[in-house]
């Protein structure tokens, strides 16, 4: 069953949110365990005191109660303030999901304006559809726009057939080091640059696996798809600027039969929701470093917190306590024994929670991990305008099975991105030259699925989308960018503008 953009979208937020809710809550499991690590540490070193007034002379207890005491005080202090400045960075972290909350809701409304005056535009031009396609200037810009579309299409199978012979013809060259050795260094090349000595042995090496046979095999290789992306760039560039003018003679036929007003109410949605997605990021990065924050308070990794029960751990475990304790389990007797139990039992305690806490973080990284990546897919989704109320998507389980995989760690974030790149197309009766006006290019093309071939869309809404710029084909990877991802980080500013929507003119 198909999917909406907008029913994607929506599925894509609610878990975001789910994710957010769960590292909040295990934020706050963590924050308790560490406030209960506290309070065993303080009643273990009060039961040491108790067990040193039984067992001691009165200058070693006053030596130890000073030092526990000491220890105890300052972690108390700190464990307080610790916990008073976790509970407001929660609040903070609370108020943040709300306001993401908030300007998702504003964004979902603004989409739904959107729809509404996309079935208005698209009321206009069924009526003016026969007109302008009885116009024998248009027909022959169309029959034009269709040729160079096909030259394009053919352009490309030919580039992505040179590549695959350029990976597997071209893979025994590569294997062979001796070979690649030469190459690189550019033997037989106005680029090769070494001694006599060197420039000998080369030549050994170069006759021994007969170089100057294979040299020129291996840059014919490498030559064809480089020249063939280039022309076939040319094709894609003359099929744009054909393409132009039909969106002029559809723009203003659009325009004289009233449909001028609609348009822009469009453009205006569109510049709502650009700066609707830029408040997003925004909130979204400060939610991030909220939650940082969150997760080191309450993993106990503050600076003063570590100090201090550091402090306190050295102070239980110095010479003298552990003898202390060492002499009771060895001499026991009635009240000796009540205490040396408990000692052992807050030990034990402490033991088991922090072999809790050590799965609880570990969830957490996972957790924090699938978050960012989901906010990369967000991001990239409402940039190829795949949330537009037009786009639909053929697999339902891409918010079922296939997004639960995902948050497993199943699949990679690319991976499940690709899935949303093949599986989008554009509504029924949105894909012809009279499906609606106000389309994005490659959402009213029938030769649209060339797009997704190619993931950097190209400025303007190509069809077909921007050819790689060196070998290999990128139809398998998102975007460029560090992270493999387009989302900009840490208050860094992105722009929807690049995903190529249109409004102006399209049948």
């Amino acid at each position: 069953m198909a999917i909406s953009g907008p029913q994607a979208m929506a599925s894509l937020e609610e878990a975001l949110r789910d994710i957010r809710r769960e590292e909040t809550d295990i934020g706050k499991r963590l924050s308790r365990s560490a406030e209960r690590m506290g309070k065993i540490r303080e009643n273990e070193a009060e039961l040491c005191r108790k067990l040193a007034k039984l067992r001691l002379d009165p200058e070693m207890q006053k030596q130890i109660e000073g030092r526990l005491s000491g220890a105890e005080k300052q972690a108390r202090d700190i464990f307080k303030s610790i916990s008073a400045l976790t509970d407001k960075v929660e609040k903070a972290l609370f108020a943040q999901d709300e306001k993401i909350e908030a300007l998702a809701k504003s964004r979902h409304a603004t989409l739904q304006e959107m729809e509404q005056a996309q079935e208005k535009l698209k009321g206009i031009s069924s009526r003016v559809a026969d007109l302008v396609a009885a116009d024998p200037q248009y027909e022959a810009l169309r029959a034009n726009v269709d040729e160079l579309q096909t030259i394009a299409n053919e352009s490309l199978k030919k580039t992505e057939q040179a590549e695959a012979d350029q990976e597997q013809k071209g893979r025994p060259y590569r294997e062979d080091p001796l070979f690649m050795y030469l190459w690189d260094a550019g033997y037989g090349t106005p680029n090769y640059k070494a001694n006599n000595l060197a420039r000998w042995l080369d030549g050994l090496v170069a006759r021994l696996i007969r170089y100057q046979d294979a040299r020129p095999n291996f840059s014919m290789l490498n030559q064809i798809p480089a020249r063939l992306r280039e022309h076939a760039q040319r094709q894609v560039a003359a099929a744009e600027r054909a393409e132009e003018k039909i969106d002029e003679i559809e723009a203003q036929a659009v325009k004289k039969a009233g449909g001028d007003p609609i348009t822009k109410s469009i453009e205006r949605a569109q510049e709502k929701l650009e700066k609707l997605d830029l408040e997003i990021l925004r909130a979204e990065d400060e939610r991030d470093r909220l939650a940082q924050e969150f997760s080191k308070l309450a993993e106990g990794k503050d600076e003063r917190f570590v100090g201090a029960v550091q402090n306190l751990a050295e102070a239980l475990e110095s010479v003298e306590v552990s003898k202390l304790v060492a002499d009771a389990r060895k001499t026991p007797t009635k009240r000796d024994d009540a205490i040396v139990k408990k000692i052992s039992d807050a030990r034990a305690r402490e033991f088991d929670e922090n072999k809790e806490n050590k799965e609880l973080r570990k969830r957490l990284k996972t957790l924090e991990r699938r978050r960012r990546e989901l906010e990369d897919i967000e991001w990239e989704f409402k940039k190829s305008r795949f949330d537009d109320p037009r786009s639909q998507f053929g697999k339902d389980e891409l918010v079922g099975d296939l997004l639960g995989e995902f948050l497993r760690g199943a699949i990679t974030a690319a991976t499940y991105w690709g899935q949303w790149q093949r599986s989008q197309s554009w509504r029924a009766g949105t894909n012809d030259w009279g499906g609606g006006i106000g389309l994005p290019r490659s959402g009213r093309r029938k030769n649209s699925s060339r797009r997704s071939q190619y993931n950097n869309a190209s400025p303007g809404g190509s069809p077909w989308g921007r050819l790689p710029r060196s070998g290999g084909s990128t139809r398998s990877s998102p975007r460029s960018s560090s992270r493999g991802f387009s989302r900009p980080r840490s208050g860094s500013r992105g722009s929807r503008k690049s995903g190529g929507f249109k409004t102006g003119g399209g049948f």
